[in-house]
Protein backbone atom coordinates (compact mmCIF):
# COMPACT_ATOMS: atom_id res chain seq x y z
CA UNK A 1 0.00 0.00 0.00
CA UNK A 2 0.99 3.70 -0.10
CA UNK A 3 3.08 4.47 3.02
CA UNK A 4 4.41 7.96 2.35
CA UNK A 5 3.87 11.05 0.20
CA UNK A 6 6.69 10.13 -2.23
CA UNK A 7 4.97 6.84 -3.10
CA UNK A 8 1.77 8.81 -3.80
CA UNK A 9 3.71 11.09 -6.20
CA UNK A 10 5.20 8.02 -7.91
CA UNK A 11 1.71 6.61 -8.51
CA UNK A 12 0.34 9.97 -9.67
CA UNK A 13 0.24 9.20 -13.45
CA UNK A 14 -2.16 6.29 -12.84
CA UNK A 15 -4.18 8.27 -10.28
CA UNK A 16 -4.53 11.28 -12.62
CA UNK A 17 -5.82 9.19 -15.55
CA UNK A 18 -8.14 7.18 -13.26
CA UNK A 19 -9.56 10.40 -11.75
CA UNK A 20 -9.81 11.90 -15.25
CA UNK A 21 -12.06 9.02 -16.37
CA UNK A 22 -14.42 9.60 -13.41
CA UNK A 23 -14.52 13.38 -14.06
CA UNK A 24 -15.15 12.75 -17.79
CA UNK A 25 -18.13 10.51 -17.00
CA UNK A 26 -19.57 13.24 -14.73
CA UNK A 27 -19.02 15.88 -17.47
CA UNK A 28 -20.73 13.65 -20.05
CA UNK A 29 -23.70 12.97 -17.74
CA UNK A 30 -24.38 16.43 -16.33
CA UNK A 31 -22.98 19.13 -18.61
CA UNK A 32 -24.87 20.08 -21.78
CA UNK A 33 -21.92 21.13 -23.95
CA UNK A 34 -19.84 18.10 -22.87
CA UNK A 35 -18.93 17.38 -26.50
CA UNK A 36 -16.96 20.62 -26.61
CA UNK A 37 -15.39 20.23 -23.16
CA UNK A 38 -14.38 16.53 -23.22
CA UNK A 39 -11.88 16.62 -26.11
CA UNK A 40 -9.94 19.51 -24.59
CA UNK A 41 -10.15 18.05 -21.10
CA UNK A 42 -8.75 14.77 -22.51
CA UNK A 43 -5.91 16.56 -24.35
CA UNK A 44 -4.91 18.41 -21.15
CA UNK A 45 -5.23 15.24 -19.05
CA UNK A 46 -3.01 13.17 -21.37
CA UNK A 47 -0.51 15.95 -21.97
CA UNK A 48 -0.05 16.71 -18.26
CA UNK A 49 0.24 13.00 -17.37
CA UNK A 50 2.81 12.39 -20.12
CA UNK A 51 4.97 15.37 -19.13
CA UNK A 52 4.73 14.49 -15.43
CA UNK A 53 5.71 10.86 -16.16
CA UNK A 54 8.83 11.79 -18.15
CA UNK A 55 9.88 14.45 -15.60
CA UNK A 56 9.74 11.91 -12.73
CA UNK A 57 11.49 9.12 -14.66
CA UNK A 58 14.20 8.80 -11.95
CA UNK A 59 11.68 7.95 -9.17
CA UNK A 60 11.79 4.15 -9.36
CA UNK A 61 9.83 2.09 -6.82
CA UNK A 62 7.56 -0.96 -6.50
CA UNK A 63 4.22 -0.25 -4.81
CA UNK A 64 0.80 -1.71 -4.00
CA UNK A 65 2.22 -4.86 -2.39
CA UNK A 66 4.59 -5.50 -5.32
CA UNK A 67 1.85 -5.17 -7.96
CA UNK A 68 2.93 -1.92 -9.69
CA UNK A 69 6.36 -0.54 -10.64
CA UNK A 70 6.96 3.18 -11.15
CA UNK A 71 9.72 5.25 -12.69
CA UNK A 72 12.38 4.22 -15.18
CA UNK A 73 11.21 2.67 -18.44
CA UNK A 74 7.67 2.37 -17.01
CA UNK A 75 7.44 6.18 -17.06
CA UNK A 76 8.89 6.28 -20.58
CA UNK A 77 6.02 4.01 -21.68
CA UNK A 78 3.56 6.25 -19.78
CA UNK A 79 4.92 9.21 -21.76
CA UNK A 80 4.45 7.40 -25.10
CA UNK A 81 0.88 6.30 -24.28
CA UNK A 82 -0.28 9.69 -23.01
CA UNK A 83 1.35 11.98 -25.56
CA UNK A 84 0.20 9.60 -28.34
CA UNK A 85 -3.37 9.68 -26.96
CA UNK A 86 -3.26 13.51 -26.65
CA UNK A 87 -2.38 13.69 -30.38
CA UNK A 88 -5.20 11.25 -31.21
CA UNK A 89 -7.64 13.51 -29.29
CA UNK A 90 -6.45 16.56 -31.28
CA UNK A 91 -6.88 14.63 -34.54
CA UNK A 92 -10.33 13.41 -33.46
CA UNK A 93 -11.92 16.79 -32.66
CA UNK A 94 -12.88 17.48 -36.29
CA UNK A 95 -12.54 13.93 -37.62
CA UNK A 96 -15.29 12.32 -35.51
CA UNK A 97 -17.77 15.02 -36.59
CA UNK A 98 -16.97 14.17 -40.21
CA UNK A 99 -17.09 10.42 -39.46
CA UNK A 100 -20.45 10.74 -37.63
CA UNK A 101 -19.31 9.56 -34.18
CA UNK A 102 -19.27 12.77 -32.18
CA UNK A 103 -20.13 11.05 -28.90
CA UNK A 104 -18.69 12.00 -25.51
CA UNK A 105 -17.97 8.36 -24.67
CA UNK A 106 -15.39 8.31 -27.49
CA UNK A 107 -12.97 10.25 -25.29
CA UNK A 108 -13.89 8.30 -22.14
CA UNK A 109 -13.07 5.06 -23.97
CA UNK A 110 -9.74 6.53 -25.11
CA UNK A 111 -8.89 7.42 -21.51
CA UNK A 112 -9.86 3.94 -20.28
CA UNK A 113 -7.74 2.26 -22.95
CA UNK A 114 -4.72 4.39 -21.94
CA UNK A 115 -5.20 3.43 -18.27
CA UNK A 116 -5.15 -0.22 -19.36
CA UNK A 117 -1.92 0.33 -21.32
CA UNK A 118 -0.32 2.02 -18.30
CA UNK A 119 -1.24 -0.91 -16.03
CA UNK A 120 0.36 -3.34 -18.50
CA UNK A 121 3.60 -1.36 -18.71
CA UNK A 122 3.89 -0.92 -14.94
CA UNK A 123 2.84 -4.45 -13.98
CA UNK A 124 4.80 -6.45 -11.43
CA UNK A 125 2.22 -9.24 -11.32
CA UNK A 126 0.67 -11.33 -14.10
CA UNK A 127 -2.84 -10.41 -12.93
CA UNK A 128 -2.04 -6.69 -13.24
CA UNK A 129 -1.06 -7.36 -16.87
CA UNK A 130 -4.34 -9.20 -17.41
CA UNK A 131 -6.37 -6.40 -15.80
CA UNK A 132 -4.63 -3.79 -17.99
CA UNK A 133 -5.05 -5.93 -21.10
CA UNK A 134 -8.80 -6.31 -20.58
CA UNK A 135 -9.28 -2.59 -19.84
CA UNK A 136 -7.45 -1.70 -23.05
CA UNK A 137 -8.99 -4.43 -25.22
CA UNK A 138 -12.63 -3.85 -24.27
CA UNK A 139 -12.23 -0.10 -24.92
CA UNK A 140 -10.65 -0.91 -28.30
CA UNK A 141 -13.48 -3.26 -29.34
CA UNK A 142 -16.05 -0.52 -28.71
CA UNK A 143 -13.93 2.19 -30.37
CA UNK A 144 -13.54 0.05 -33.51
CA UNK A 145 -17.31 -0.14 -33.97
CA UNK A 146 -18.29 3.21 -32.47
CA UNK A 147 -20.13 4.20 -35.66
CA UNK A 148 -22.85 1.54 -35.72
CA UNK A 149 -24.29 2.97 -38.96
CA UNK A 150 -21.25 1.83 -40.97
CA UNK A 151 -21.15 -1.83 -41.87
CA UNK A 152 -17.34 -1.81 -42.15
CA UNK A 153 -17.03 -0.48 -38.57
CA UNK A 154 -19.37 -3.15 -37.18
CA UNK A 155 -17.46 -5.84 -39.07
CA UNK A 156 -14.12 -4.50 -37.74
CA UNK A 157 -15.41 -4.48 -34.14
CA UNK A 158 -16.78 -8.02 -34.37
CA UNK A 159 -13.60 -9.45 -35.92
CA UNK A 160 -11.45 -7.64 -33.38
CA UNK A 161 -13.61 -8.87 -30.49
CA UNK A 162 -13.73 -12.52 -31.57
CA UNK A 163 -10.03 -12.84 -32.36
CA UNK A 164 -9.04 -10.68 -29.38
CA UNK A 165 -11.06 -12.91 -27.03
CA UNK A 166 -9.39 -15.96 -28.61
CA UNK A 167 -5.94 -14.43 -27.97
CA UNK A 168 -6.88 -13.55 -24.38
CA UNK A 169 -7.73 -17.23 -23.85
CA UNK A 170 -4.14 -18.15 -24.74
CA UNK A 171 -2.81 -15.54 -22.29
CA UNK A 172 -5.06 -16.75 -19.43
CA UNK A 173 -4.04 -20.39 -19.99
CA UNK A 174 -0.41 -19.29 -20.09
CA UNK A 175 -0.76 -17.38 -16.80
CA UNK A 176 -2.51 -20.42 -15.22
CA UNK A 177 0.34 -22.76 -16.22
CA UNK A 178 3.01 -20.30 -15.02
CA UNK A 179 1.15 -20.01 -11.71
CA UNK A 180 0.94 -23.80 -11.50
CA UNK A 181 4.68 -24.22 -11.94
CA UNK A 182 5.70 -21.36 -9.60
CA UNK A 183 2.90 -21.08 -7.04
CA UNK A 184 2.70 -17.29 -7.46
CA UNK A 185 1.88 -14.76 -10.16
CA UNK A 186 4.65 -12.36 -9.05
CA UNK A 187 6.86 -11.28 -11.97
CA UNK A 188 9.81 -10.73 -9.59
CA UNK A 189 9.54 -14.39 -8.56
CA UNK A 190 9.64 -15.44 -12.23
CA UNK A 191 12.81 -13.35 -12.76
CA UNK A 192 14.53 -14.64 -9.60
CA UNK A 193 13.74 -18.33 -10.25
CA UNK A 194 14.18 -18.29 -14.01
CA UNK A 195 17.17 -20.67 -13.99
CA UNK A 196 15.08 -23.40 -12.36
CA UNK A 197 11.89 -22.57 -14.29
CA UNK A 198 13.59 -22.74 -17.70
CA UNK A 199 13.88 -26.52 -17.28
CA UNK A 200 10.24 -26.87 -16.13
CA UNK A 201 8.11 -28.00 -19.09
CA UNK A 202 4.92 -26.64 -17.46
CA UNK A 203 6.42 -23.15 -17.14
CA UNK A 204 7.87 -23.21 -20.69
CA UNK A 205 4.46 -24.21 -22.08
CA UNK A 206 2.75 -21.45 -20.04
CA UNK A 207 5.25 -18.81 -21.18
CA UNK A 208 4.88 -19.97 -24.79
CA UNK A 209 1.07 -19.66 -24.62
CA UNK A 210 1.54 -16.21 -23.06
CA UNK A 211 3.85 -15.23 -25.95
CA UNK A 212 1.41 -16.61 -28.55
CA UNK A 213 -1.45 -14.59 -27.00
CA UNK A 214 0.63 -11.42 -27.16
CA UNK A 215 1.74 -12.27 -30.72
CA UNK A 216 -1.93 -11.57 -31.61
CA UNK A 217 -1.78 -8.25 -29.79
CA UNK A 218 1.44 -7.09 -31.49
CA UNK A 219 0.03 -8.27 -34.87
CA UNK A 220 2.84 -10.71 -35.69
CA UNK A 221 2.53 -13.39 -38.39
CA UNK A 222 0.65 -15.82 -38.34
CA UNK A 223 -1.56 -14.13 -35.73
CA UNK A 224 -2.12 -11.03 -37.86
CA UNK A 225 -5.36 -12.01 -39.61
CA UNK A 226 -7.49 -9.37 -37.88
CA UNK A 227 -5.21 -6.41 -38.65
CA UNK A 228 -6.09 -5.29 -42.25
CA UNK A 229 -9.88 -5.49 -41.79
CA UNK A 230 -9.84 -3.86 -38.34
CA UNK A 231 -7.59 -0.95 -39.39
CA UNK A 232 -9.60 -0.47 -42.59
CA UNK A 233 -13.04 -0.58 -40.94
CA UNK A 234 -12.25 1.44 -37.78
CA UNK A 235 -12.20 5.24 -37.67
CA UNK A 236 -8.77 6.36 -38.95
CA UNK A 237 -7.82 8.08 -35.68
CA UNK A 238 -8.74 4.92 -33.74
CA UNK A 239 -6.69 2.77 -36.13
CA UNK A 240 -3.81 5.12 -35.30
CA UNK A 241 -3.97 4.31 -31.58
CA UNK A 242 -4.52 0.57 -32.27
CA UNK A 243 -1.30 0.43 -34.27
CA UNK A 244 0.78 2.47 -31.82
CA UNK A 245 -0.52 2.40 -28.23
CA UNK A 246 -1.89 -1.15 -28.44
CA UNK A 247 1.33 -2.52 -29.97
CA UNK A 248 3.54 -0.62 -27.49
CA UNK A 249 1.51 -1.90 -24.50
CA UNK A 250 1.75 -5.51 -25.73
CA UNK A 251 5.54 -5.27 -26.19
CA UNK A 252 5.87 -3.67 -22.73
CA UNK A 253 3.96 -6.62 -21.19
CA UNK A 254 6.25 -9.16 -22.90
CA UNK A 255 9.40 -7.27 -21.81
CA UNK A 256 8.15 -6.94 -18.21
CA UNK A 257 7.10 -10.59 -17.82
CA UNK A 258 10.06 -12.28 -19.47
CA UNK A 259 12.65 -9.72 -18.40
CA UNK A 260 14.95 -12.51 -17.19
CA UNK A 261 15.43 -13.48 -20.86
CA UNK A 262 16.76 -10.04 -21.77
CA UNK A 263 19.41 -9.50 -19.10
CA UNK A 264 22.02 -11.42 -21.10
CA UNK A 265 22.67 -13.84 -18.22
CA UNK A 266 20.03 -16.47 -19.01
CA UNK A 267 19.76 -18.45 -22.22
CA UNK A 268 16.82 -17.19 -24.31
CA UNK A 269 14.89 -20.45 -24.71
CA UNK A 270 12.30 -18.74 -26.94
CA UNK A 271 14.80 -17.49 -29.55
CA UNK A 272 13.70 -20.11 -32.18
CA UNK A 273 10.00 -19.15 -31.81
CA UNK A 274 10.69 -15.41 -31.78
CA UNK A 275 13.12 -15.64 -34.73
CA UNK A 276 10.60 -17.52 -36.88
CA UNK A 277 7.71 -15.08 -36.25
CA UNK A 278 10.10 -12.14 -36.77
CA UNK A 279 11.17 -13.44 -40.21
CA UNK A 280 7.65 -14.27 -41.40
CA UNK A 281 6.17 -11.01 -40.03
CA UNK A 282 8.81 -8.86 -41.76
CA UNK A 283 8.64 -10.57 -45.14
CA UNK A 284 4.87 -11.19 -45.21
CA UNK A 285 4.02 -7.62 -44.14
CA UNK A 286 6.42 -6.02 -46.63
CA UNK A 287 5.50 -8.22 -49.62
CA UNK A 288 1.70 -8.04 -49.18
CA UNK A 289 1.80 -4.27 -48.56
CA UNK A 290 3.19 -3.80 -52.11
CA UNK A 291 -0.08 -4.84 -53.78
CA UNK A 292 -2.41 -2.74 -51.57
CA UNK A 293 -4.28 0.13 -53.20
CA UNK A 294 -5.99 1.36 -50.00
CA UNK A 295 -3.62 3.41 -47.84
CA UNK A 296 -5.04 2.20 -44.51
CA UNK A 297 -4.63 -1.44 -45.56
CA UNK A 298 -1.10 -0.69 -46.72
CA UNK A 299 -0.22 0.75 -43.30
CA UNK A 300 -1.92 -2.26 -41.65
CA UNK A 301 0.37 -4.69 -43.50
CA UNK A 302 3.37 -2.45 -42.84
CA UNK A 303 2.54 -2.62 -39.09
CA UNK A 304 2.89 -6.42 -39.32
CA UNK A 305 6.40 -6.02 -40.75
CA UNK A 306 7.29 -3.47 -38.03
CA UNK A 307 6.15 -5.98 -35.39
CA UNK A 308 8.65 -8.37 -37.01
CA UNK A 309 11.52 -5.87 -36.76
CA UNK A 310 10.79 -5.29 -33.08
CA UNK A 311 10.55 -9.04 -32.41
CA UNK A 312 14.19 -9.28 -33.55
CA UNK A 313 15.01 -7.35 -30.36
CA UNK A 314 13.09 -9.95 -28.29
CA UNK A 315 14.86 -12.84 -30.08
CA UNK A 316 18.26 -11.26 -29.36
CA UNK A 317 17.71 -11.65 -25.63
CA UNK A 318 20.08 -8.90 -24.53
CA UNK A 319 19.68 -5.43 -22.96
CA UNK A 320 20.57 -3.80 -26.32
CA UNK A 321 17.57 -5.56 -27.87
CA UNK A 322 15.18 -4.21 -25.22
CA UNK A 323 16.60 -0.66 -25.51
CA UNK A 324 16.27 -0.94 -29.31
CA UNK A 325 12.64 -2.07 -29.04
CA UNK A 326 11.72 0.84 -26.72
CA UNK A 327 13.41 3.36 -29.05
CA UNK A 328 11.71 1.73 -32.06
CA UNK A 329 8.31 1.90 -30.32
CA UNK A 330 8.84 5.60 -29.54
CA UNK A 331 9.76 6.39 -33.15
CA UNK A 332 7.01 4.15 -34.58
CA UNK A 333 4.34 5.70 -32.31
CA UNK A 334 4.87 9.21 -33.66
CA UNK A 335 5.66 8.44 -37.31
CA UNK A 336 2.61 6.15 -37.58
CA UNK A 337 0.31 8.54 -35.71
CA UNK A 338 1.49 11.31 -38.04
CA UNK A 339 0.74 9.18 -41.11
CA UNK A 340 -2.71 8.18 -39.83
CA UNK A 341 -3.30 11.83 -38.87
CA UNK A 342 -2.71 12.99 -42.44
CA UNK A 343 -5.00 10.21 -43.74
CA UNK A 344 -7.69 11.42 -41.28
CA UNK A 345 -7.31 15.01 -42.58
CA UNK A 346 -7.54 13.94 -46.23
CA UNK A 347 -10.30 11.36 -45.78
CA UNK A 348 -13.66 12.64 -46.99
CA UNK A 349 -17.11 11.76 -45.78
CA UNK A 350 -18.26 8.17 -46.48
CA UNK A 351 -14.66 6.89 -46.47
CA UNK A 352 -13.63 8.61 -49.69
CA UNK A 353 -10.01 9.60 -50.54
CA UNK A 354 -8.59 6.42 -48.97
CA UNK A 355 -7.12 5.01 -52.17
CA UNK A 356 -3.45 5.73 -52.79
CA UNK A 357 -4.41 7.23 -56.18
CA UNK A 358 -6.44 9.90 -54.27
CA UNK A 359 -3.11 11.43 -53.18
CA UNK A 360 -2.19 12.40 -56.76
CA UNK A 361 -1.15 16.04 -56.99
CA UNK A 362 -1.15 16.57 -53.22
CA UNK A 363 2.37 18.04 -53.44
CA UNK A 364 1.23 21.02 -55.50
CA UNK A 365 -2.14 21.66 -53.85
CA UNK A 366 -1.30 20.99 -50.17
CA UNK A 367 2.51 21.20 -49.94
CA UNK A 368 2.65 21.17 -46.10
CA UNK A 369 0.64 17.94 -45.83
CA UNK A 370 2.56 16.32 -48.70
CA UNK A 371 5.91 17.33 -47.16
CA UNK A 372 4.94 15.93 -43.73
CA UNK A 373 3.63 12.70 -45.29
CA UNK A 374 6.88 12.30 -47.24
CA UNK A 375 8.95 12.61 -44.06
CA UNK A 376 6.76 10.05 -42.27
CA UNK A 377 7.11 7.66 -45.22
CA UNK A 378 10.91 8.11 -45.30
CA UNK A 379 11.06 7.42 -41.56
CA UNK A 380 8.79 4.34 -41.78
CA UNK A 381 10.94 3.03 -44.63
CA UNK A 382 14.02 3.35 -42.41
CA UNK A 383 15.87 5.86 -44.56
CA UNK A 384 18.63 7.72 -42.63
CA UNK A 385 18.78 10.13 -40.84
CA UNK A 386 15.16 9.69 -39.69
CA UNK A 387 14.05 8.06 -36.42
CA UNK A 388 12.81 4.90 -38.17
CA UNK A 389 16.34 4.18 -39.42
CA UNK A 390 17.80 4.27 -35.91
CA UNK A 391 15.00 2.05 -34.57
CA UNK A 392 15.94 -0.64 -37.09
CA UNK A 393 19.67 -0.02 -36.60
CA UNK A 394 19.48 -0.66 -32.83
CA UNK A 395 17.50 -3.93 -33.13
CA UNK A 396 19.74 -5.19 -35.97
CA UNK A 397 22.87 -4.43 -33.91
CA UNK A 398 21.39 -6.32 -30.94
CA UNK A 399 20.79 -9.34 -33.23
CA UNK A 400 24.42 -9.25 -34.45
CA UNK A 401 25.65 -9.12 -30.84
CA UNK A 402 23.50 -12.18 -30.07
CA UNK A 403 25.04 -14.12 -33.02
CA UNK A 404 21.79 -13.79 -34.99
CA UNK A 405 23.40 -11.98 -37.94
CA UNK A 406 21.19 -13.91 -40.38
CA UNK A 407 18.11 -12.36 -38.71
CA UNK A 408 19.52 -8.84 -39.17
CA UNK A 409 20.21 -9.66 -42.87
CA UNK A 410 16.57 -10.77 -43.37
CA UNK A 411 15.52 -7.51 -41.67
CA UNK A 412 17.63 -5.46 -44.10
CA UNK A 413 16.13 -7.35 -47.09
CA UNK A 414 12.61 -6.70 -45.77
CA UNK A 415 13.46 -3.00 -45.28
CA UNK A 416 14.63 -2.76 -48.90
CA UNK A 417 11.33 -4.29 -50.07
CA UNK A 418 9.35 -1.84 -47.90
CA UNK A 419 11.08 1.18 -49.46
CA UNK A 420 9.06 0.52 -52.63
CA UNK A 421 5.56 0.87 -51.16
CA UNK A 422 6.45 3.80 -48.89
CA UNK A 423 8.13 5.79 -51.66
CA UNK A 424 5.27 4.98 -54.04
CA UNK A 425 3.08 7.38 -52.00
CA UNK A 426 5.73 10.13 -52.33
CA UNK A 427 5.87 9.54 -56.11
CA UNK A 428 2.06 9.70 -56.39
CA UNK A 429 1.92 12.96 -54.39
CA UNK A 430 4.62 14.79 -56.36
CA UNK A 431 4.82 13.22 -59.82
CA UNK A 432 1.23 12.38 -60.72
CA UNK A 433 -1.46 14.91 -61.51
CA UNK A 434 -4.83 14.63 -59.79
CA UNK A 435 -7.64 13.00 -61.78
CA UNK A 436 -10.25 14.69 -59.59
CA UNK A 437 -9.80 17.88 -57.52
CA UNK A 438 -9.14 17.13 -53.85
CA UNK A 439 -10.87 19.47 -51.39
CA UNK A 440 -10.11 19.13 -47.70
CA UNK A 441 -12.05 20.39 -44.71
CA UNK A 442 -9.78 22.61 -42.62
CA UNK A 443 -8.74 21.20 -39.24
CA UNK A 444 -6.26 23.31 -37.25
CA UNK A 445 -6.22 20.87 -34.33
CA UNK A 446 -5.53 17.93 -36.68
CA UNK A 447 -2.71 19.80 -38.42
CA UNK A 448 -1.22 20.72 -35.01
CA UNK A 449 -1.16 17.02 -34.02
CA UNK A 450 0.58 16.11 -37.29
CA UNK A 451 3.20 18.83 -36.82
CA UNK A 452 3.90 17.77 -33.20
CA UNK A 453 4.34 14.16 -34.39
CA UNK A 454 6.71 15.36 -37.11
CA UNK A 455 8.73 17.41 -34.62
CA UNK A 456 9.14 14.41 -32.26
CA UNK A 457 10.19 12.14 -35.17
CA UNK A 458 12.82 14.70 -36.24
CA UNK A 459 14.11 15.10 -32.64
CA UNK A 460 14.37 11.31 -32.21
CA UNK A 461 16.25 11.14 -35.52
CA UNK A 462 18.66 13.93 -34.54
CA UNK A 463 19.25 12.78 -30.92
CA UNK A 464 18.76 8.98 -30.87
CA UNK A 465 21.71 8.45 -28.51
CA UNK A 466 20.16 10.55 -25.71
CA UNK A 467 16.96 8.48 -25.72
CA UNK A 468 18.85 5.17 -25.89
CA UNK A 469 21.10 6.23 -23.00
CA UNK A 470 18.04 7.12 -20.91
CA UNK A 471 16.40 3.73 -21.61
CA UNK A 472 19.62 1.73 -21.10
CA UNK A 473 20.25 3.39 -17.73
CA UNK A 474 17.20 1.58 -16.30
CA UNK A 475 18.03 -1.81 -17.85
CA UNK A 476 21.21 -2.32 -15.85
Amino acid sequence: MIHNIQEFYNLLPLIIVGAGIVISVVIELYIKNSRTILPWFSVLLFFFTGIYAISTVENTSVLMQNMIATGGNVNIFYFLFNIGAALVCLLSIDYIKKYGTNYGEYYILLQTSVLGMMLMAGAKDLFTIFLGLELMSISFYVLAGINRKRFSATEAALKYFLLGAFATGFIVYGIALMYGSLGTTSIDSIIQNFDVLSSNILFILGALLFLIGFSFKIAAFPFHMWVPDVYHGSPTTVAGIFSTGGKTAAFSAIIVTLFALFTGTNQNIFTPYLSVIAVFSMLFGSIVAIVQTNIKRMLAYSSISHAGYMTIGLASGNPDGVAGIIFYLAAYTFMNLGAFGIIALIEGKDESNLEISSYSGLGSKYPVLAGAMSLFMFSLAGIPPFAGFFGKYYVFISAIKADLTWLAIVGVISSIISVYFYLRIVVVMYFKSAEQPLSLEKSDTGLTAVMVSLLIVIVLGVLPGSFIDLVSEFLR
